[in-house]
């Protein structure tokens, strides 16, 4: 790798205008040490900077590149809705071939209502479920991240954990107090906030997959759990899929667990790149926003034609069928984005495990599908306690060698890594041998 010499320049006249010089926290690599780079371009698995390195990235636009950079017909098609204007603020009909894509990905979404972020979806589907059920408390777990909105932002993942302040400043206690914040994979707990706030709990809000505070797994049955207790209690189960949906499977985690939550924020894979949020699910939830309800709602960009365009190509590229296998044992078209991802996933595992294991380096790999986190612990990480006890110091000295060798990964412990359909076998043999070579020397 070459130097970073306009990287850093870019980086001290960004400090002179932005707080932090980034427009993001966790771009700014406090955690790891170090100054950003600058990216120039990005095209399929790799990404350049403004100095010319080149680096296989399994950042993806902290997941929305499912399908790599710059794909072709992505890029295609925002150009044919630009020139058709870029914003109109007037329903178009990009839209409703979005929430028709949508509600036939995703069963449990009947009725779905478009936005332009993650953080937009959460708030809103948590304003939805406290109007529906005329309650105030949320629940929530410690480590996830739901953007940042107000009540939001308690033990709150992502770049929050990054830079050791899960709580934000600027919160008003009065809109964190309805905010109960439980362990993640802990029943029990869930069970005594119930019992404690009987009749007063709005809704729980999970990320099925949890990838805001690196990514572990919800343990066999804990999701189903999840299900059964806000029902029997007459609160909604809010899935935070702005991360999964559509990238574990066409129907998101909730699809590949078997879970069909009340209401699902989504976001990431949807824009094609593109800002974008949603949120959608029960038709008699949904029907309680204006203008047919009375929780508020509302968002001049909402719907916006190029994000609606990306969006609608990434989701009909992601589920192209594959032309019908040959043989007696094929029965159907089989669509073969997810497998490949699948399979790319599982060669990285286990690339990384014996990598790991070679160097006598304590390593937990936690994957689902193309998400995967690489924790420093010999212990398991099923939650934000356990995710805490990783070191910090042997990942700074991973990511910076790695880096070094030109692959990029997400410069925290502290959030998932991602891989595209752009990927190829050689390069994840490539990440593993950097990764062997960097384990044995650090």
């Amino acid at each position: 790798m070459s130097s970073q010499t306009r990287s850093n320049a870019l980086f001290a006249e960004a400090l002179k205008y932005i707080p932090g010089g980034v427009n993001s926290p966790v771009r700014v690599f406090r955690a790891v040490g170090g100054q950003p780079f600058f990216a120039q371009r990005a095209e399929g698995a790799r990404v350049w900077d403004v100095d010319g390195n080149e680096y296989i990235d399994y950042v993806c636009t902290w997941g929305p590149a499912i399908l790599g950079h710059a794909h072709p017909k992505i890029i295609a098609v925002v150009k044919a809705a630009a020139g058709r204007g870029t914003s109109f603020g007037i329903p178009n009909p990009l839209e409703v071939k979005m929430a028709r894509l949508i509600c036939g990905l995703v069963p449990s979404i009947q009725k779905v209502r478009l936005c332009n972020s993650g953080t937009e979806a959460c708030m809103s589907a948590i304003r939805l479920a406290r109007g529906f059920t005329r309650r105030d408390q949320i629940v929530k777990f410690d480590g996830c991240y739901h953007g940042h909105a107000d009540s939001l932002l308690v033990k709150a993942g992502s770049g929050a954990l990054t830079f050791g302040h899960p709580d934000s400043a600027g919160v008003p206690a009065d809109f964190a107090k309805h905010t109960i914040v439980l362990p993640f994979n802990d029943a029990d707990a869930v069970k005594a906030a119930f019992a404690a706030n009987k009749n007063g709990i709005a809704a729980i809000i999970v990320e099925p997959v949890p990838g805001n505070a690196g990514l572990y797994l919800p343990k066999p049955g804990y999701l189903e759990f999840l299900r059964e207790i806000t029902k029997a209690n007459g609160a909604l189960l809010i899935f935070d899929e702005v991360m999964t949906g559509f990238r574990l499977a066409p129907g998101g985690a909730q699809e590949r667990f078997g879970i069909s939550p009340d209401l699902t924020c989504l976001g990431k894979i949807i824009g094609g790149g593109l800002p974008v949020g949603a949120f959608g699910g029960r038709a008699d939830v949904m029907d309680c926003l204006a203008p047919v309800g009375p929780v508020y709602q509302a968002g001049t960009l909402s719907g916006n034609p190029l994000a609606m365009a990306a969006g609608i190509a990434a989701l009909e590229e992601l589920n192209r069928p594959k032309s019908k296998l040959q043989g007696p044992k094929s029965k159907r078209a089989m669509n073969d984005a997810y497998s490949r991802l699948e399979k790319l996933g599982a060669q990285l595992e286990t690339g990384m495990r014996d990598a790991a294991k070679a160097a006598h380096v304590p390593v937990r790999f936690n994957r689902c599908g193309s998400m995967f986190c690489a924790y420093f612990t010999a212990g398991p990480v099923w939650n934000l306690a356990d995710a805490m006890k990783s070191d910090r110091d042997r990942f700074k000295q991973f990511f910076h060698g790695m880096l070094a060798a030109g692959i990029y990964l997400a410069p925290s412990p502290f959030e998932a890594g991602f891989i595209s359909t752009a990927h190829t076998a050689a390069d994840i043999g490539r990440t593993v041998r950097a990764a062997a070579d960097v384990l044995r020397r650090h």
